[in-house]
């Protein structure tokens, strides 16, 4: 990508999303948008963070819509490429998760979301900001520290060795059973919008979407406009009871459970003893302490039409 080259609509592609799936979908995505967006550009990712850079390039040149082809890694390295310019976003879920899509609706059918796109119906997000190890990064999923980042690093060291044939969820499933010999606990503290809470804690995920790890519902109450997280709090229990009530966590029933706490946030600082491994959208960023503040409808990203729903229910407990 030229700096003087004009570009209204880059795609950036993960040829390696989906056990690559992104590769066998290129023609396929060729095709649509030929149709449809003539002149738009496909820019193929070759590493870990070149979506990131291919994505600040696009927006250099003036895109207007950068479309991130891939799972939900590929999208946080598109969003962190784009983060506070014009640019809209779009998604192509071609990874094993897509978390992200299906928390807006989209869902992972790729010929769904090509009609998604073709609507161009616009809607404004939050976006996560997480100051850690002495880096600013950007996220739309949920953060977190504790057995969910332990179990991203495990996933992340052995998914091309082990864990390459398994879905999304079956890969958090068997990293999730290979962690729990070792089931660590800390003693974590928050800082809530300046309100302090402590405990000892197995996990600790902060969330501006609703979902993660490939489908589990871990903040069924997430709202992505709403300038807040939501925090989720599971407190030092057995290995047993947390194998009995982990299975909950996929239809957001966890949240009922007496060791688990929700609450809401727009600032949160989070410091554990021992400092554990911090993970946004699957990647390990660093270790505690660490800072996060949303960032209200920060970004506009092509969604469906939203539907009218009955306000739930609020279920958290503790801080509001």
């Amino acid at each position: 990508m030229r700096q003087n080259e004009s570009v209204r609509t880059a795609i950036i592609l993960n040829p390696a999303a989906g056990r690559g799936r992104g590769a066998q979908m290129r023609a396929r995505i060729e095709q649509h948008f030929g149709e449809f967006r003539p002149g738009a550009q496909i820019f193929e990712t070759t590493r870990p963070g070149v979506a990131t850079e291919l994505a600040r390039r696009a927006t250099t040149v003036k895109a207007e819509l950068v479309i991130a082809a891939g799972g939900d890694g590929t999208l946080g390295e598109v969003l962190n490429g784009m983060i506070g310019t014009h640019a809209k976003l779009g998604i192509l879920p071609l990874g094993t998760g897509n978390d992200f899509a299906r928390c807006l609706g989209i869902g992972t059918n790729l010929e769904t979301a090509f009609e998604v796109l073709k609507a161009g119906n616009f809607r404004a997000v939050d976006v996560g900001k997480i100051e850690v190890a002495g880096q600013c990064r950007y996220f739309l999923n949920v953060a977190g520290a504790g057995f969910d980042s332990r179990v991203a690093a495990r996933i992340n060291a052995h998914r091309p060795r082990v864990l390459s044939k398994l879905s999304g969820t079956g890969a958090y499933l068997v990293a999730c059973l290979a962690e729990m010999r070792r089931f660590p606990i800390a003693e974590m503290r928050l800082e809530l919008d300046g309100k302090k809470v402590g405990s000892r804690a197995v996990l600790c995920a902060i969330a501006n979407a609703s979902s993660y790890g490939g489908g589990m519902l871990v903040a069924p109450e997430a709202d992505l406009s709403d300038g807040q997280f939501e925090v989720c709090l599971i407190k030092a229990l057995s290995r047993g009871a947390f194998l009995r009530a982990f299975p909950g966590v996929f239809a957001g029933k966890h949240i009922h459970h007496p060791r688990v706490e929700m609450f809401r946030a727009a600032k949160v600082r989070l410091e554990c003893e021992p400092p554990l491994p911090v993970l946004i959208d699957g990647e390990i960023v660093g270790e505690t302490p660490a800072l996060f503040e949303i960032l209200p409808r920060a970004i506009e990203v092509i969604a469906p039409n939203r539907q009218s729903r009955t306000p739930k229910a609020d279920t958290r407990r503790g801080i509001r």
